[in-house]
Protein backbone atom coordinates (compact mmCIF):
# COMPACT_ATOMS: atom_id res chain seq x y z
CA UNK A 1 0.00 0.00 0.00
CA UNK A 2 1.07 3.43 -0.61
CA UNK A 3 0.76 6.48 2.50
CA UNK A 4 1.92 10.30 2.40
CA UNK A 5 5.05 11.36 3.28
CA UNK A 6 5.63 14.67 3.97
CA UNK A 7 9.01 16.53 4.19
CA UNK A 8 9.74 19.54 6.29
CA UNK A 9 8.62 22.11 3.54
CA UNK A 10 5.44 20.61 3.60
CA UNK A 11 5.73 19.03 0.48
CA UNK A 12 3.61 15.50 -0.29
CA UNK A 13 4.94 12.37 -1.47
CA UNK A 14 4.15 8.51 -1.48
CA UNK A 15 5.29 6.04 -0.09
CA UNK A 16 5.04 2.13 -0.49
CA UNK A 17 4.71 0.68 2.94
CA UNK A 18 3.74 -2.89 3.65
CA UNK A 19 0.05 -3.82 3.98
CA UNK A 20 0.73 -6.75 6.92
CA UNK A 21 1.49 -4.20 9.11
CA UNK A 22 0.13 -0.80 8.18
CA UNK A 23 -2.87 -2.74 6.13
CA UNK A 24 -4.21 -4.90 9.00
CA UNK A 25 -7.94 -5.19 10.42
CA UNK A 26 -8.54 -4.50 13.95
CA UNK A 27 -8.10 -7.04 16.47
CA UNK A 28 -9.23 -5.19 19.94
CA UNK A 29 -9.22 -8.25 22.00
CA UNK A 30 -5.97 -8.82 21.24
CA UNK A 31 -4.50 -5.07 21.69
CA UNK A 32 -6.41 -5.09 24.92
CA UNK A 33 -4.48 -8.30 25.81
CA UNK A 34 -0.92 -6.87 24.63
CA UNK A 35 -1.65 -3.60 26.39
CA UNK A 36 -2.74 -5.32 30.05
CA UNK A 37 0.07 -7.70 29.58
CA UNK A 38 2.59 -4.35 28.98
CA UNK A 39 1.57 -2.60 32.01
CA UNK A 40 1.25 -5.69 34.33
CA UNK A 41 5.02 -6.48 33.24
CA UNK A 42 5.85 -2.45 34.36
CA UNK A 43 4.62 -3.17 37.69
CA UNK A 44 7.06 -4.25 40.54
CA UNK A 45 6.42 -5.50 44.03
CA UNK A 46 6.16 -2.60 46.38
CA UNK A 47 3.60 -3.44 48.69
CA UNK A 48 3.89 -5.71 51.59
CA UNK A 49 1.54 -7.08 54.62
CA UNK A 50 2.46 -9.03 57.54
CA UNK A 51 0.99 -11.99 58.85
CA UNK A 52 0.13 -13.08 62.05
CA UNK A 53 3.86 -13.95 62.66
CA UNK A 54 5.10 -10.79 61.63
CA UNK A 55 2.65 -8.66 63.48
CA UNK A 56 3.85 -7.05 66.81
CA UNK A 57 1.78 -7.88 68.89
CA UNK A 58 1.78 -10.04 72.92
CA UNK A 59 1.84 -13.53 72.42
CA UNK A 60 0.19 -14.15 75.91
CA UNK A 61 -2.87 -15.86 76.49
CA UNK A 62 -6.08 -13.17 76.09
CA UNK A 63 -7.69 -15.49 78.58
CA UNK A 64 -8.25 -19.10 79.64
CA UNK A 65 -9.10 -21.88 77.36
CA UNK A 66 -12.53 -23.17 79.24
CA UNK A 67 -14.76 -21.62 81.58
CA UNK A 68 -15.31 -18.35 80.49
CA UNK A 69 -18.35 -19.03 78.33
CA UNK A 70 -16.21 -17.03 75.22
CA UNK A 71 -14.68 -18.72 71.98
CA UNK A 72 -11.43 -19.67 72.43
CA UNK A 73 -8.62 -17.32 71.84
CA UNK A 74 -4.40 -17.84 71.86
CA UNK A 75 -3.26 -14.55 70.75
CA UNK A 76 -3.76 -10.63 69.88
CA UNK A 77 -1.95 -11.48 65.85
CA UNK A 78 -5.27 -13.47 65.34
CA UNK A 79 -6.18 -12.29 61.80
CA UNK A 80 -9.69 -12.14 63.03
CA UNK A 81 -9.05 -9.49 65.12
CA UNK A 82 -8.59 -5.79 64.72
CA UNK A 83 -4.95 -5.39 64.01
CA UNK A 84 -4.52 -8.73 63.78
CA UNK A 85 -1.92 -10.14 60.79
CA UNK A 86 -3.10 -11.45 57.34
CA UNK A 87 -4.06 -14.98 56.45
CA UNK A 88 -2.96 -14.03 53.25
CA UNK A 89 -0.53 -10.92 53.02
CA UNK A 90 0.62 -9.44 49.94
CA UNK A 91 4.74 -9.55 49.70
CA UNK A 92 7.78 -8.09 47.80
CA UNK A 93 8.40 -10.69 45.51
CA UNK A 94 4.68 -10.83 43.85
CA UNK A 95 4.72 -11.33 40.63
CA UNK A 96 2.96 -9.52 38.12
CA UNK A 97 4.06 -10.30 34.60
CA UNK A 98 1.72 -11.75 32.38
CA UNK A 99 2.63 -13.85 29.26
CA UNK A 100 2.42 -12.61 26.01
CA UNK A 101 3.84 -14.79 22.59
CA UNK A 102 6.28 -12.91 20.32
CA UNK A 103 3.72 -13.24 17.30
CA UNK A 104 0.76 -12.05 19.17
CA UNK A 105 2.85 -8.81 20.16
CA UNK A 106 3.84 -8.23 16.74
CA UNK A 107 0.42 -8.81 15.62
CA UNK A 108 -1.46 -6.52 18.41
CA UNK A 109 1.51 -3.26 17.45
CA UNK A 110 0.35 -4.13 13.71
CA UNK A 111 -3.15 -4.00 14.13
CA UNK A 112 -2.65 -0.88 16.53
CA UNK A 113 -0.33 0.97 13.22
CA UNK A 114 -3.15 -0.59 10.78
CA UNK A 115 -5.92 1.53 13.01
CA UNK A 116 -3.93 4.43 13.21
CA UNK A 117 -3.53 4.97 9.55
CA UNK A 118 -7.08 4.16 9.00
CA UNK A 119 -8.33 6.90 11.17
CA UNK A 120 -5.34 9.13 9.83
CA UNK A 121 -3.46 9.51 13.32
CA UNK A 122 -0.54 8.44 11.88
CA UNK A 123 1.53 10.80 9.82
CA UNK A 124 5.00 9.79 8.01
CA UNK A 125 7.32 12.46 7.69
CA UNK A 126 10.80 12.55 5.86
CA UNK A 127 13.08 13.43 8.63
CA UNK A 128 12.50 14.58 12.40
CA UNK A 129 15.89 16.53 13.39
CA UNK A 130 16.81 19.29 15.45
CA UNK A 131 20.11 21.23 14.64
CA UNK A 132 20.25 22.69 18.21
CA UNK A 133 19.13 21.54 21.95
CA UNK A 134 16.60 23.95 21.89
CA UNK A 135 13.37 23.30 22.90
CA UNK A 136 12.19 26.82 21.02
CA UNK A 137 13.24 25.12 17.80
CA UNK A 138 11.86 21.60 18.81
CA UNK A 139 8.46 23.43 19.05
CA UNK A 140 8.79 25.33 16.09
CA UNK A 141 9.32 21.78 14.14
CA UNK A 142 6.04 20.34 15.96
CA UNK A 143 4.41 23.55 14.74
CA UNK A 144 5.11 22.78 10.96
CA UNK A 145 3.47 19.97 11.23
CA UNK A 146 0.52 21.06 12.80
CA UNK A 147 0.86 18.94 16.12
CA UNK A 148 0.69 19.61 19.60
CA UNK A 149 0.48 16.28 21.11
CA UNK A 150 2.10 13.57 19.70
CA UNK A 151 4.88 10.24 19.92
CA UNK A 152 7.08 11.01 17.81
CA UNK A 153 9.30 7.89 16.22
CA UNK A 154 12.70 8.16 15.13
CA UNK A 155 15.35 5.32 13.91
CA UNK A 156 17.40 6.53 16.55
CA UNK A 157 17.28 9.29 19.00
CA UNK A 158 20.16 12.11 18.86
CA UNK A 159 21.26 14.23 21.72
CA UNK A 160 19.75 17.21 20.00
CA UNK A 161 16.45 15.93 19.58
CA UNK A 162 16.21 14.03 23.30
CA UNK A 163 17.65 17.47 25.09
CA UNK A 164 15.06 19.78 22.94
CA UNK A 165 11.76 17.36 23.47
CA UNK A 166 12.39 16.15 27.57
CA UNK A 167 10.77 19.65 28.94
CA UNK A 168 7.35 19.28 26.69
CA UNK A 169 4.95 17.39 28.35
CA UNK A 170 2.43 16.68 25.73
CA UNK A 171 5.32 15.50 23.25
CA UNK A 172 6.97 11.83 23.93
CA UNK A 173 10.52 10.53 21.58
CA UNK A 174 11.02 7.23 21.10
CA UNK A 175 12.97 4.91 18.57
CA UNK A 176 11.34 2.32 16.47
CA UNK A 177 13.09 -0.45 18.75
CA UNK A 178 11.33 0.31 22.08
CA UNK A 179 8.02 1.06 20.68
CA UNK A 180 5.30 0.16 22.89
CA UNK A 181 1.28 -0.23 22.45
CA UNK A 182 0.52 1.77 25.45
CA UNK A 183 1.96 4.94 23.80
CA UNK A 184 0.27 3.92 20.67
CA UNK A 185 -2.68 4.65 21.79
CA UNK A 186 -2.10 7.73 24.19
CA UNK A 187 -1.43 10.63 21.93
CA UNK A 188 -3.50 11.92 19.12
CA UNK A 189 -1.01 11.92 16.58
CA UNK A 190 1.94 9.91 16.24
CA UNK A 191 5.06 11.14 14.09
CA UNK A 192 7.12 8.66 12.45
CA UNK A 193 10.56 9.42 10.44
CA UNK A 194 10.56 7.66 6.82
CA UNK A 195 13.59 5.38 8.18
CA UNK A 196 11.95 4.18 11.20
CA UNK A 197 8.93 2.34 9.03
CA UNK A 198 11.85 0.46 7.02
CA UNK A 199 13.25 -0.35 10.53
CA UNK A 200 9.44 -1.69 11.86
CA UNK A 201 9.24 -3.68 8.93
CA UNK A 202 12.12 -5.48 9.78
CA UNK A 203 10.92 -5.97 13.22
CA UNK A 204 7.41 -6.61 12.59
CA UNK A 205 7.52 -9.10 9.72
Amino acid sequence: MEAKCIDSDGKTSKVTVSDQIFGREYNEPLVHQIVVAYMANARTGTRAQKNRSSVAKSTHKLWRQKGTGRARVGAASNPLWRGGGRVFPSNSNENFAHKVNKKMYRSGICAILSRLVTEERLVLVDEFMVTTPKTKEFLEKLKAFNVSSALIITESIDDNLYLSSRNVPTVSVTDAAHLNPVSLLKYNKILMSRESVGKLEEMLK
